[in-house]
C-alpha cells in the first residue's frame, strides 16, 4: 500500500516538520519516508510492486523515525514524496538526482526530460525539503539551541544479487563525533551485527542532506541505515525505535565531553 500523506484530501504538502519545537537537540531528518507520487507523474510508467519495493522509498524507516521523535522529544522533519520523483538526498548536480534507473529497475517516466521538467521535479520536493531542513536548523541555532542532526533510512537485504549482512550501519565522514559513538554503543552490545560506512558511505553520494546541513555549520551528525528487513512490522519498529532512542541518549555526554575538549 502506498504511503499517501494525509494531506492529500486537502492540499498536498511535500514536506512535514513533527514536533517543531522539540526540547532534544536532535533533529531527525527521513529523506525517503514516502513512496507517494502526485498524479501528475502517474506511476512514472512503473507497476503497483515497484512502488511498494525499496526502490521507491525506506520502508520502516518512517514510523522509526517518529518513534524516535516522540521517545527524545525532537524535531522530525520528512519528505513527502517518492525519492523516485526527486531524491532529496542527493545534489542537484548528482547524476541520480532523478534517476532512471533504480537498482536494476528501468524508470520509463524519468526519461528524457526536458530541462523544464527537470526543474519541477526540483520544485515538487526537492527545494522544500531543502528549505525546512535549513530554516528549522537556522532557527534553532539563532536562538542559542544545540543541534545535532541525524538522518533515518533503511535498506535492502540483497543488493543485484549481493546478500548484506550487516543489521543497521552508521555512515560518517571524517567528523566521527557522533558515529564513533553510535557505532561504539551497538557493538558493546554484543548481538548487533554493525556497518562502518556500510553498506553505502559518503562515497556512494548518499550523505548529501547531512554534508548541506550539518557539516557545513560544523554540526555532528550521523546517517543511520536500517536493514528493511529488521523494521517490517509495527514490533520490529518498535524494537529498533526503543534500542535507538537508548542509545542516543546514552552518547549525549560522550559527545559533550568530546566538544569540551575540542
Amino acid at each position: 500500500m502506498h504511503d499517501r500523506p494525509a494531506a492529500f484530501a486537502g492540499r498536498f504538502e511535500p514536506v512535514s516538520i513533527s514536533n517543531e519545537s522539540g526540547a532534544s537537540r536532535f533533529v531527525l531528518l527521513c529523506d525517503h519516508a514516502s513512496n507517494f507520487l502526485p498524479p501528475e507523474l502517474a506511476s512514472l510508467g512503473l507497476p503497483a510492486a515497484a512502488l511498494d519495493s525499496h526502490i521507491a522509498w525506506d520502508p520502516g524507516a518512517l514510523p522509526v523515525a517518529r518513534l524516535l521523535s516522540r521517545k527524545l522529544d525532537a524535531a522530525l522533519v520528512e519528505s513527502r514524496v517518492s525519492r523516485l520523483a526527486i531524491d532529496c538526498n542527493r545534489a542537484l548536480d548528482a547524476p541520480d538526482l532523478v534517476p532512471t534507473i533504480s537498482e536494476t529497475t528501468a524508470i520509463p517516466g524519468n526519461e528524457n526530460l526536458s530541462p523544464a521538467q527537470r526543474e519541477a521535479r526540483i520544485a515538487l520536493s526537492w527545494q522544500p525539503f531543502h528549505q525546512a531542513v535549513g530554516g528549522l536548523v537556522d532557527e534553532r541555532l539563532k536562538a542559542g539551541r544545540e543541534t545535532w542532526l541525524v538522518s533515518l533510512h533503511s535498506f535492502t537485504p540483497v543488493y543485484k544479487g549481493v546478500g548484506r549482512p550487516w543489521q543497521i550501519g552508521i555512515l560518517h565522514d571524517d567528523d566521527v563525533r557522533l558515529s564513533a559513538a553510535m557505532a561504539d554503543a551497538l557493538q558493546r552490545r554484543g548481538d548487533i551485527v554493525v556497518g562502518d560506512n556500510q553498506p553505502y558511505s559518503p562515497a556512494d553520494r548518499v550523505y548529501f542532506t547531512l554534508e548541506r546541513h550539518a557539516r557545513s555549520r560544523g554540526l555532528p551528525c550521523a546517517m543511520i541505515e536500517i536493514r528493511n528487513d529488521e523494521i517490517r512490522d509495527e514490533a520490529g519498529q518498535r524494537k529498533w525505535g526503543d534500542l535507538l532512542a537508548g542509545i542516543l541518549a546514552q552518547v549525549e555526554p560522550t559527545i559533550d565531553a568530546l566538544q569540551v575538549a575540542g
